[in-house]
């Protein structure tokens, strides 16, 4: 079934404003119609696992890159897709809110702006806000639901700071973003702790110490998974390709493609 770019956005917000939702990251098409086929609601894509495709570190790709791969799973699936947009691809506000235009165009409906650069470390809150404040004001005016996620990056980038990452969460929300995201929390008190400061959504990134219901307990509306499924698929094909080179040992590998791919 074919679906519109406005039902899809209208799919999205909704599940923002339901129960509690996993929002597991493809790499690449195949994998985001392998997560279709599972029967997850909706998808986001990840920085890291897309640059693992392309042979290269998280940060390493570039803003036309991120097009076409939106435009891929896009096509690949009739499921909602949110697009890592890492810092916008720009420090000025302007170039942020065309790079949320750019992946609208390619076929999202959502999308992440971090507050975070590589090269210079965390934007001053006062900075974040401008830039955010006008990726609100492209994704407002689109002409379908485009829900925009801010993430404070502080306890992935060596600040684990969470008195600073909940004010910076409050400024966001107060900028207008649609969902508030601070990856990098451990512990259900740091999740309770944004949760009841905040009246938007708030996305958790799951690391594996706590459970689906657990963090969706403490007051997550949805769960990401960042670049944890391509490393696992990764894995796996390590172990194989390892077990033929060191024992020629096949038995590791699969007899044929899955059901939803014949």
């Amino acid at each position: 079934m074919s679906t519109t770019q406005h039902e899809r956005g209208e799919r999205f917000a909704a599940l923002h404003a339901g129960e509690p939702f996993v929002i597991p990251n493809p790499w690449d098409a195949g994998s985001a119609r392998m997560l279709e086929a599972l029967g997850f609601p909706a998808l986001a894509s990840t920085s890291s696992g897309f640059a693992f495709t392309l042979g290269r570190a998280d940060g390493a790709v570039t803003l036309d890159e991120v097009v076409a791969h939106t435009a891929a799973i896009a096509a690949a699936t009739d499921l909602p897709l949110s697009v890592d947009l890492e810092n916008g691809y720009a420090d000025d506000a302007d170039g942020v809110a065309a790079a949320v235009e750019r992946v609208a165009a390619a076929g999202a409906v959502g999308a992440s702006i971090e507050d975070f650069r590589p090269d210079e470390g965390i934007y001053t809150r006062e900075q974040a806000v401008q830039r955010l404040g006008r990726a609100v004001e492209a994704a407002r005016g689109l002409g379908f639901p485009f829900m925009l996620t801010a993430r404070a990056e502080n306890h992935i980038r060596g600040n684990p700071d969470l008195d600073d990452t909940i004010a910076r969460l409050r400024a966001y929300e107060e900028a207008g973003a649609d969902v508030l995201y601070a990856p990098g929390l451990r512990s259900v008190q740091e999740i309770r702790a944004v949760c009841r400061v905040v009246s938007k959504p708030v996305n958790v990134l799951a690391l594996g110490a706590l459970t689906r219901d657990e963090i969706a307990d403490a007051g997550v509306q949805r769960i990401s998974i960042g670049g944890r499924l391509t490393w696992a698929a990764n894995e796996a094909a390590t172990a194989a390709a390892t077990a033929i080179r060191d024992r020629g040992d096949f038995s590791l590998m699969t007899s044929g493609p899955p059901e939803w791919l014949r």
